[in-house]
C-alpha cells in the first residue's frame, strides 16, 4: 500500500514540475491582468469570495464585523454598494461605535434592523413607504445624510443612528421601543 501511495505522490510531482510557470503581467482588453493570467476584476471577487469562506468557517463564532469605512466629501456622492447584509453590519457596528455607544448597544441595534429590513439597503414597504435598512417613513428623508440614500448602506445606517440618537438615546431603547409597539 506504501509503494501504491508513494508512486502517486511522485506522478505529482513529475506533472506538476511539466506545467509551466507562472508569466510575467500582461494587458488584455479585458483589463490588467496579474501575474498568474487572472484578471484583476475576477481576483478582487476572488478575494470577497474568499473572504466570505472564511467567515462563514468560524463554525458559528461571532466576531464582531470590521469593515473600513471611509467618509466622502462633503456633498461627493459615495458609491453605490450591493445589498450585502453582512457588509451592512460591519458598517453598521463600526458607526455605532464611533458613535459612543458600547457593545452592548450592538444585540440591540442588529436584532432591531433584522426586523426591519435584514439589513437589506433595497427594502421597500410599498403600503407605508419605508425604505432602506431604517426603514425610514419616507424613504426619501435619508437624503439629509447623503444624495446616494437609496443605494448606500453607510448613508441609510448614519441616517438611521441618527434617528436612533435623536428619538431613542441608543439602540436598546429604539428597540425596547419596537417589541412594545411593532415600530420604532
Amino acid at each position: 500500500m506504501l509503494s501504491i501511495c508513494a508512486a502517486f505522490a511522485v506522478a505529482g510531482l513529475i506533472a506538476g514540475a511539466s506545467i509551466a510557470p507562472m508569466t510575467a503581467a500582461t494587458a488584455s482588453d479585458a483589463g490588467v491582468v496579474t501575474a498568474a493570467g487572472v484578471p484583476t476584476q475576477q481576483l478582487d471577487l476572488i478575494v470577497a469570495a474568499q473572504s466570505a469562506n472564511d467567515a462563514r468557517d468560524t463554525f458559528g463564532a461571532e466576531a464582531k464585523p470590521v469593515v473600513v469605512v471611509k467618509a466622502a466629501s462633503a456633498g461627493a456622492p459615495r458609491a453605490a454598494v450591493p445589498s450585502d447584509p453582512a457588509t451592512a453590519q460591519g458598517i453598521g457596528y463600526q458607526m455605532m461605535i464611533a458613535r459612543g455607544w458600547g457593545d452592548d448597544q450592538w444585540g440591540c441595534l442588529v436584532a432591531l434592523w433584522n426586523k426591519e429590513s435584514h439589513w437589506n439597503v433595497y427594502a421597500g414597504n410599498a403600503s407605508s413607504g419605508a425604505y432602506g435598512i431604517p426603514q425610514a417613513v419616507p424613504g426619501s428623508k435619508m437624503a439629509a445624510a447623503g444624495a446616494d440614500w437609496q443605494t448606500n448602506p453607510a448613508t441609510q445606517i448614519a441616517w438611521g443612528l441618527s434617528y436612533i440618537a435623536g428619538r431613542y438615546g441608543n439602540p436598546c431603547a429604539a428597540w425596547a421601543h419596537s417589541q412594545a409597539s411593532n415600530w420604532y
